[in-house]
């Protein structure tokens, strides 16, 4: 008996002990182990090169609505110029809107078996192709077209944003560390680039097979700018001319749709959000509007977004004016889709294109040489807003999961901004005197378009790099914002493997 109770004691601490000695093997390896594997958090090329291209759709359709839906509004779905600008402003000022409202939903989103952000973009992406498909649908009927357009205007600007402001904020998910989230946006600015070239190419280079027809300035004298003449001069063959311009502008929608689906497959299956990558630890995280608030007030934020506004409004006024410009300004109808392929706007081709006389050749390399400065000047601001949310996260370590608020506010003021601007810029070209399918339009409309695409970007990029100046986090700054992270999450590291080794002694 007493045999047996020592065996069994033996026993008892034979398994005790082993039982210690694996749960201590199951935690030192994985100290060992995690560590370095945090420390590297390498991505692979395919992982950045998927990433990437969920930044094209993006880009794509917001190139070819930038470059052609005004001229399309105007001539091909023959809207009064008035009703134009309200769907070019209201369209903008309501996507504006819809950024930090989508924001302020993903900040509340709980995380699910595809992550946080990634449902938000596939969810939305078959509806957001078919309401961009019937933008450049020409309906019917016409005493609503307005209504029409302006609705689908807003409802794939809804549906844009729920794809574009979580996949903006999926680069702070993607990695831990700052050098692979730099590499990851290097992937995406070089696809985000070569999709505004794409958009352009389809549309433009679609679109330009046919000839949109106009109307004579002997058939537009003395007569006002109503729907009801335009229908009355219509002659049969440039009816045809008009459905075969239309059928144009449904084809690069449904190819720019296709476009959109495949890259949402290929950022969906080919990149994995990583909850930890982001968020440092903390008991309980603040609420939306405190965390807005603590945005807002955050400097660099601020000086960032003020630099970012300016800039890239002088690029949406030339995005939205260029096509008008090229053809009545310049008088190259049949050129300009070639000429947007070789220019993404920069200050000296503002000038030099609009103080030299018509020559195609000269804008061609005047046109390639600006260019080069695009990226530098809308969308390097995009690989400095990380480094902002790094510099927030070391200010204020209990305070997490606002990076959809970083990234939907610092489109809000700029695609407002931009609406306004560019319902200012279509009303301003109805009070010139801008006629509907007109072969020429009056002077007043050319100095307008002048103005639109160089006195007023110019000044925009000037004040806008002047404002880059202010601000403050350098390449010194950066660094040294990467180590602290680091040692911080070095820091709850040890203090998880601490409870961990206090709990199991508890448990012994």
């Amino acid at each position: 008996m007493a045999k047996g109770e020592g065996a069994e004691s033996v026993s008892a601490t034979g398994l005790l002990q082993q039982s210690i000695l694996k749960q201590e093997e199951l935690i030192r390896p994985k100290v060992t182990k995690e560590r370095p594997r945090e420390g590297k958090g390498k991505l692979s090329i395919c992982s950045k090169v998927c990433y990437a291209i969920g930044g094209a759709p993006y880009q794509i359709t917001g190139c070819a609505l930038g470059f052609f839906l005004q001229i399309y509004l105007l001539d091909v779905a023959q809207l009064d110029p008035f009703y134009a600008s309200i769907i070019l402003f209201v369209g903008r000022a309501w996507d504006a809107v819809t950024d930090p409202v989508v924001g302020f939903f993903i900040s509340k989103a709980s995380w699910g078996r595809f992550g946080r952000l990634m449902p938000w973009i596939i969810f939305s992406t078959p509806f957001a192709v078919i309401s961009y498909f019937l933008i450049w649908f020409v309906p019917d009927f016409s005493w609503g077209q307005t209504m029409w357009y302006l609705f689908f205007y807003c409802i794939f600007q809804t549906l844009v944003t729920c794809f574009h402001v979580p996949y903006s904020a999926l680069t702070m998910f993607i990695s831990r560390e700052q050098s692979e989230r730099d590499s990851a946006t290097a992937y995406r600015m070089t696809v985000e680039v070569l999709g505004t070239l794409l958009g352009t190419a389809i549309q433009g280079q679609i679109v330009g097979k046919v000839n949109t027809p106009c109307v004579r300035d002997s058939l537009l004298l003395n007569m006002d700018n109503s729907s009801v003449f335009m229908e009355d001069v219509n002659i049969t063959h440039d009816t045809g001319l008009l459905t075969d311009t239309r059928n144009a502008y449904m084809i690069a929608a449904g190819v720019i749709g296709g476009i959109y689906i495949l890259c949402a497959i290929i950022l969906s299956l080919g990149v994995r959000e990583r909850r930890e990558s982001s968020e440092l630890q903390s008991d309980e995280p603040v609420s939306f509007f405190q965390g807005l608030k603590l945005v807002m007030n955050h400097g660099p934020y601020i000086k960032l977004i003020a630099a970012f506004l300016f800039t890239s409004l002088a690029f949406m006024l030339l995005e939205g004016n260029f096509a008008l410009f090229c053809t009545y300004t310049l008088g190259l109808r049949n050129e300009f889709q070639n000429i947007l392929l070789a220019i993404m706007s920069a200050a000296p081709f503002l000038v030099l294109v609009v103080i030299m006389k018509s020559n195609l050749i000269i804008t061609y390399v005047v046109a390639v040489a600006a260019g080069i400065s695009v990226a530098a000047a809308f969308l390097l601001p995009w690989s400095m807003l990380p480094d902002v949310v790094d510099d927030f996260n070391l200010r204020h370590p209990d305070s997490h999961g606002h990076e959809a608020i970083f990234f939907s506010f610092y489109v809000f003021f700029t695609k407002f901004a931009s609406g306004v601007s560019l319902g200012i810029s279509t009303l301003s070209l109805d009070i010139a005197g801008y006629k509907t399918r007109g072969c020429s339009q009056p002077e007043a409309v050319h100095f307008t378009l002048k103005m639109l695409v160089s006195a007023a970007p110019v000044a925009l990029i000037i004040l806008g790099l002047l404002l880059f100046k202010l601000y403050p986090i350098d390449e010194e700054k950066r660094r040294k914002n990467k180590k602290a992270l680091q040692e911080l999450r070095d820091e709850e590291n040890n203090s998880s493997t601490e409870s961990d080794s206090t709990e199991l002694a508890s448990i012994v």
